[in-house]
């Protein structure tokens, strides 16, 4: 059947390659299901996560009916930040046996990439983009992971792209002695001086702008980070925050200077979608977390403390299991971080890159 590929526009053509997704992961037993409203506003331009981006939507047709997608993305602030000429491919989605199509589409998606001057695309890292699962593809994971199909690592590789990092996702059994472990975490972080504060503690006004100030400068040397705009975090902080997610999200002072951010929300399990039967199983039930510290409060407890203060309060919620969610292979300090809160791997994940010299 003969392939086509096209740039959708509109309303409803856009909604169509939103819900793809949807198409996509329908077999699923469970699924996290698409966020439509939330995307639907970044492909026409009426989100912050526009802002200083360049998009254009691809989707493959075969018999009018679309069996692959894909979205490039030109990200000048990531350009700037890194002065490196490299794009990405977003919203990557395909139906098995697409081997052709998937091809063609991300030809079309990298040429429009290399017409502005990129001589490298990426897939799997960037703009909220997190990789893709290698092996635990069964499981319900953190809501903000992928959970995408076995076959996609043919597909991307038959379609020029190579791997190029790995991570890891994190998962906590909670037990008493754990617990104990993080109490002790947070009284020594306090008796060196450093205050936990949940944003529900911090003005309104201050939350967005001083969590891209801190996020931005601990992750500012961290691989493929493309740093946030302040609206970004208004809209994720505010209209877009899970239930609970402000007295669980917090900063570190040290005296009146902010020195650590954690990020969390927690689990939304009543939001996937579940076949007849499947039911969610306790160590599905997870947080997101992301962690970051500035450089002059490294190696101090900070990171230990911000995240026990947050599994303590996950606790007195009912959770039995915790996350400490994505890290990079080789990103050790972190991975030390979550050993010492008693986490362990659960699954595997990479990102992909495709050199457009070729």
């Amino acid at each position: 059947m003969a392939v086509s590929i096209d740039t959708p526009t509109g309303t409803d053509a856009l909604s169509e390659f939103v819900r793809f997704y949807d198409e996509v992961y329908a077999a699923r037993a469970i699924r996290w299901p698409a966020l439509v409203p939330f995307q639907l506003s970044v492909l026409r331009n009426q989100s912050p996560f526009a802002q200083g981006r360049s998009m254009r939507p691809f989707v493959a047709r075969a018999g009018g009916a679309v069996v692959a997608r894909a979205l490039a993305v030109v990200d000048h602030r990531y350009i700037a930040h890194w002065n490196e000429p490299l794009g990405h491919i977003n919203m990557f989605e395909a139906l098995p046996d697409t081997r052709d199509a998937v091809r063609l589409l991300l030809d079309h998606a990298c040429e429009w990439l290399a017409e502005h001057g990129l001589t490298a695309a990426r897939a799997g890292f960037g703009m909220l983009e997190f990789p893709f699962v290698i092996d635990d593809y069964d499981s319900l994971p953190p809501s903000i992971l992928r959970q995408n199909p076995p076959y996609y690592h043919a597909l991307l590789k038959d379609a020029g792209f190579e791997s190029e990092r790995g991570a890891v996702d994190y998962k906590i059994a909670a037990t008493s002695e754990l617990a104990s472990r993080w109490e002790s975490a947070l009284a020594a972080a306090r008796r060196a001086g450093y205050d936990i504060v949940p944003l529900k503690d911090v003005p309104e006004s201050e939350r967005a702008s001083q969590f891209a100030r801190l996020w931005n400068e601990a992750f500012k040397a961290h691989w493929g980070n493309s740093p946030f705009v302040e609206a970004e975090l208004e809209l994720l902080l505010g209209r877009f925050a899970s239930p609970g997610m402000i007295d669980l999200t917090l900063f570190a002072y040290r005296g009146t200077e902010a020195v650590g951010v954690l990020w969390v929300s927690p689990e939304a399990t009543a939001s996937a979608l579940r076949k007849p039967g499947r039911t969610v199983q306790p160590a599905e039930k997870l947080n997101f977390l992301g962690i970051g510290v500035h450089e002059s409060a490294r190696g101090r407890g900070v990171n230990v403390a911000m995240a026990s203060y947050a599994f303590l309060e996950l606790l007195r919620r009912g959770a039995t299991h915790l996350s400490y969610t994505l890290v990079l292979d080789d990103n050790w300090p972190s991975r030390r971080t979550a050993e010492k809160l008693g986490a362990s791997v659960c699954a595997n994940y990479l990102a992909y890159r495709r050199d457009l010299r070729r």
